[in-house]
């Protein structure tokens, strides 16, 4: 595409130099996504499933472990690459 000479005449502007498109709200999906991320890597980092009787950190981990299984393992099977949300 040919952009006018008059647009790109504006984006070259050094005013404009480090302007961007403000990024997109975070979807309840998308936390979704990123809490079974951060749990993957926890097990990845720690060689296995979070227990509950560890510390408060992985004390949580179990507990969102849990109710990603109870609540959303089909809805994010696509992004299980441990197959986390199959056990227990």
């Amino acid at each position: 595409m040919d952009w006018p000479k008059e647009l790109l005449d504006i984006f070259a502007d050094p005013l404009l130099e480090g302007v961007r498109p403000k990024p997109r709200a975070m979807t309840a999906d998308d936390r979704l996504v990123k809490s079974l991320q951060e749990l993957t890597e926890w097990v990845e980092t720690n060689g296995r499933e979070p227990k509950a009787d560890g510390k408060l950190d992985e004390r949580l981990m179990l507990k969102r472990l849990e109710k990603l299984r109870s609540d959303y393992a089909d809805e994010l099977a696509a992004y299980d690459r441990l197959n986390l949300l199959r056990h227990g």
